[in-house]
């Protein structure tokens, strides 16, 4: 064989993720996991009811429309007018995903061309990196600074550039848990206006905000809307990360293009789990107040553990992660610390290092996830305390 790599050199570095390996490693110490972002109970049963329903009824068993299927598409417009004020055509204006982890590989795949640049916040989303780079774009990171992680709006105005084509936006943020206020979405939309750029959104913390933070979508400000993908997906709202159902919203010209890339992805996928994710969003106001009380419960839970263990915390405004700065320890390398966090105490941490391009960035930050069961949380705040 040549000596030529064989994977694609835009993907040179994007090895293993960090979540496989940190939860490989937790799995081999016998850790509690408090790294990868998954719940460790199933959500609403009547939920996984429908699931079950469908399959044994055989709808969904076979190939599912390729946007959707129509009771789902329907259910999505609805939430984004029942929670957003947002009027969607369920028929042209929504697209099903697998997971928001396909919607951002399709959107990125289908609007950008080799040599555009795009502006996202950092630290982000691992895939966030990959997509841009199978693109054959440029990432350009906008980076946010402990303590509160607010984006530096003089500083994003400078990034861009006339190659600038489109920015990618978390809020809520993950791992920062940072939730865009009014004033810095209107500041973001004037300037996507002003320099005609595209904006896709990544929404799947939605209703994971805590009081008195509220998420608003940016395609709801002027001169948004034909101009943003809004993207967002079950798993994180009702706890079932492993179906992977996901969706965009945007206009019909913006959903047709990323269709034209996602049919050549996957084409469909989770037939069956489509209904009963349309049944999930049509679940009452208070099964959603319910999720947010709980999760700020948790937050309070971890957060208060990890200060006392000797973490300085940096308390999220939404999400299920906790970012926390191992400095107090006389520690400066967080992948090392969490490397040896699980013989030391028995817990696994993502080190925030991963989601930087500049890793001097985030260097002693470690991401602790708390959408675990209480028990766990107290369990895991037993054993940090070794650390003092």
């Amino acid at each position: 064989m040549s000596d030529r790599p064989l994977l694609n050199r835009r993907l040179a570095g994007m090895g293993t993720t960090i979540f496989a390996e940190m939860s490989a490693l937790a799995t081999a110490t016998g850790s509690i996991n408090l790294g990868q972002g998954f719940p460790d109970t199933d959500g609403p049963r009547e939920i996984a009811q429908a699931a079950a329903d469908a399959v044994l009824s055989g709808r969904g068993n076979q190939y599912p429309p390729g946007p959707g299927i129509p009771e789902l598409r329907a259910a999505i417009a609805e939430h984004q007018q029942r929670f957003h004020g947002l009027a969607y055509d369920p028929d042209t204006e929504v697209l099903v995903t697998a997971g928001a982890t396909e919607a951002i590989a399709a959107a990125l795949l289908a609007l950008l061309e080799p040599g555009d640049e795009v502006i996202a916040f950092e630290p982000f989303y691992d895939s966030y990196a990959a997509c841009i780079a199978m693109a054959g774009a440029t990432r350009v990171p906008l980076t946010l600074r402990a303590p509160s992680f607010r984006p530096d709006l003089d500083r994003l105005r400078a990034l861009i550039t006339p190659r600038t084509r489109l920015l990618l936006l978390n809020s809520p943020h993950n791992p920062t848990g940072m939730v865009l206020t009014g004033d810095e979405l209107a500041a973001i939309a004037e300037l996507a206006v002003e320099h005609d750029l595209l904006v896709v959104t990544d929404e799947v913390y939605e209703h994971l905000v805590f009081a008195p933070s509220t998420h608003r979508p940016l395609v709801s400000l002027p001169g948004m809307r034909e101009r943003t993908v809004s993207i967002s997906s079950a798993g994180k709202t009702f706890s079932f990360t492993g179906w992977k159902v996901g969706w965009v919203t945007a206009t019909p010209e913006l959903v047709a293009a990323v269709r034209t890339a996602k049919q050549y992805l996957t084409y469909v996928s989770a037939g069956p789990f489509q209904y009963a994710v349309a049944e999930a969003l049509r679940l009452p106001d208070s099964y959603f107040a319910t999720l947010r009380a709980d999760l700020q419960r948790k937050r309070d839970l971890l957060g208060s553990g990890l200060r006392a263990a000797g973490f300085e915390v940096y308390e999220p405004q939404g999400t299920y992660f906790i970012t926390t700065d191992t400095a107090p320890f006389g520690e400066k390398d967080a992948y090392a610390f969490c490397r040896a966090l699980p013989e030391r105490c028995g817990v696994v941490a993502i080190p925030n290092s991963v989601f930087y391009d500049d890793p001097d960035a985030g260097r002693s930050q470690v991401r602790f996830t708390f959408c675990k069961q209480d028990s766990v949380l107290e369990d895991a705040v037993s054993r940090l305390a070794a650390l003092r």
